[in-house]
């Protein structure tokens, strides 16, 4: 995601200045020593006066997915400090980073991070004037990805790492971070907490709504990873498709039936903007067989297959690989292959066992690789899925699977049973009572782009709907969508990728999400609609206020204006049930 400080929200402006002490006077080891929470105080853990670090920075920038490069630097005071867990014999690192107390506005701000990785930059709540951290989670994860420490050996999983990896390690930098806060500053005020991640970053996010709920104020949770054992093998479902059905398209016969589809359904929103703002009416009323016959044709090049941080973040997953021109007509092969995967994965005995993809989503997961010496196209199972399958669920220290030979989709099925129910108290991270963040006042915005290739889109719409049958069982439809949207709200970016803007739909996207959180928490300001900046295309720099889910835009005659409009046949495409599974999924 992109996003920006605004002036009126930035830390100078609401700075809340503790006395007349400086940067200088307090960064010093002994102010944080003294103003560590005394043993005893956090149940299960023991920190380590002697580890405590302290120096101060100057001048420094900061910039991320969710801030944009600016002139504006910051000073502020570099902090570590380690603990144990009571009897544990572990070490864990915190790193924080201090405001000087001229910016400091009584704010604690925790970043989520990436693929298989925390973050590791504790400056990223410096812009809104808040204090932040990272964690090394004990298994120095400053440096080392989780999925590097998961298994000590073939068949043994690293349940520490685990664990801390999936919510408590950054639960615990935020326990430890919020009383080191207000002693830092020596400040009795409130301190608003938030957390703010994509992808992983978004599942962290959830994490902490549904294990940490009382300590936060706002979450701002981007296409969460969550629903692990689903999410992960659904990776190679693609592959798998492709392998069942034994066609392997050329990548350009894949997306020239995305572009057909998105082409066809632009319109179909009230506005030919080449967006797609209601792929449910795209799913309703296009037929992918109308593309049967049309000429593709791309340039020859390099590609780049999907990891896990797709379209924002690559990481060690990502692949590249040379592709020769290619050109020819859409094969009804092609378009088996592309209304499988968007259909969704199914058992032998046709029931349902996950979701897939909106429509217009890129078919990314999908992509074939070329091999010279045959000269043709082949499978090539992304790593996002077949490393999970390897290490998560057949716990071999392995990187990717080798083939897909004897795998059925009753396979893929039985994948994910066995990674939902091993991972379901950790990384699954789908617990759908949020009663004790709620009722503590915290505050969840929750945004998904609408064609997402890696993570679907009905996958953060399935949990919202599960938040809302389960907490507000009993009660009226309309009663229960009043209630969740106080402190629960859900949107749909249109035309979105995965944590960003789409190369193929110039469509809008958010900057603001912080800002207008903290307007939420701490002015009770509640949004009804989200901010959302065009930044291509004939429409660039158009802002869009975003529909609240469960309405969908509809636009007036190609016009600048839309209305936020709710049908039933168009919600129902994003209802799933999964019979393939006998326990609940969430």
């Amino acid at each position: 995601m992109r996003g920006q400080a605004r002036a009126p929200l930035a830390a100078a402006a609401l700075a809340a200045t503790a006395g007349a002490s400086s940067l200088a006077d307090l960064c010093t080891v002994s102010n944080v020593q003294n103003a560590l929470p005394a043993n005893g105080t956090l149940l299960g853990i023991e920190l380590i006066p002697s580890t405590v670090t302290a120096n101060t920075v100057s001048n420094a920038s900061v910039s991320s997915m969710f801030t944009t490069s600016s002139d504006t630097t910051y000073n502020y005071c570099n902090v570590t400090v380690s603990y144990t867990h009571t009897g544990k014999g572990d070490k864990v690192v915190l790193n924080y980073a201090f405001p000087d107390p001229s910016q400091y506005a009584n704010r604690f701000y925790v970043l989520g991070g990436s693929g298989y990785s925390l973050a590791t930059d504790p400056t990223e709540g410096l812009p809104y004037g808040a204090v932040g951290g990272v964690t090394d989670a004990g298994y120095d994860a400053f440096s080392k990805s989780y999925d590097e420490v998961f298994l000590y050996g073939n068949g043994s999983i690293n349940w520490d790492a685990t664990y801390m990896f999936a919510y408590q390690a950054l639960g615990e930098l935020t326990i430890v971070g919020k009383p080191l806060t207000q002693a830092f500053y020596a400040s009795s005020n409130k301190i608003y907490t938030y957390f703010e991640g994509c992808s992983d970053g978004g599942r962290e996010a959830m994490s902490q709504a549904q294990r940490w709920g009382t300590e936060y104020d706002g979450i701002i949770a981007g296409a969460p990873a969550f629903r692990y054992g689903q999410q992960q093998v659904n990776h190679v479902f693609s592959s798998e498709v492709e392998h069942t059905l034994d066609y392997f398209p050329p990548p350009c016969e894949l997306e020239k039936i995305v572009n057909l589809t998105i082409a066809a359904c632009d319109p179909m929103d009230g506005r030919t903007d080449g967006v797609v703002s209601r792929t449910d009416l795209c799913q309703l009323n296009f037929n992918l067989s109308s593309t049967i016959g049309e000429p593709y044709y791309c340039t020859a090049q390099s590609s780049t297959s999907l990891g896990f941080g797709f379209s924002k973040r690559q990481d060690s997953s990502m692949s590249s690989s040379y592709e020769p021109a290619q050109n020819g007509t859409v094969s009804a092969e092609a378009v088996a292959v592309a209304q499988t995967i968007y259909d969704g994965l199914h058992n032998s005995q046709g029931e349902r066992a996950y979701l897939s993809f909106q429509i217009t989503a890129s078919l990314g997961d999908a992509a074939t690789e070329y091999d010279n010496t045959t000269g043709s196209w082949e499978l090539d199972i992304p790593s996002t899925g077949g490393e999970f399958v390897t290490k998560y669920v057949e716990l071999l220290d392995l990187d990717n699977l080798s083939n897909l030979d004897n795998v059925t989709y009753d396979t893929l099925v039985d994948w994910m049973n066995t990674a939902m129910v091993r991972y379901m108290d950790s990384l699954q991270t789908t617990l759908p009572d949020l009663t004790p963040f709620q009722s503590s006042g915290g505050k969840l915005l929750h945004y998904h782009g609408e064609s997402d290739p890696s993570i679907p889109s009905a996958s953060s719409v399935h949990y919202w709907q599960s938040v809302r049958s389960i907490m507000y069982n009993g009660t009226s439809a309309n009663s229960s969508l009043d209630a969740l949207q106080d402190w629960y709200q859900l949107y749909l970016i249109p035309g979105a990728a995965h944590c960003g803007t789409n190369s193929l739909q110039p469509g809008p996207y958010p900057e603001v999400n912080m800002n207008i959180m903290i307007d939420w928490v701490e002015n009770d300001v509640m949004p009804t609609r989200l901010n959302a900046t065009v930044s291509s295309g004939t429409y660039e720099g158009e802002t869009q206020m975003l529909c609240q889910w469960p309405s969908r835009p509809l636009w007036h005659s190609n016009s600048s204006s839309f209305d936020c409009v709710f049908d039933q046949g168009s919600y129902d495409t994003w209802t799933y049930t999964f019979p393939a599974f006998k326990i609940p999924v969430y």
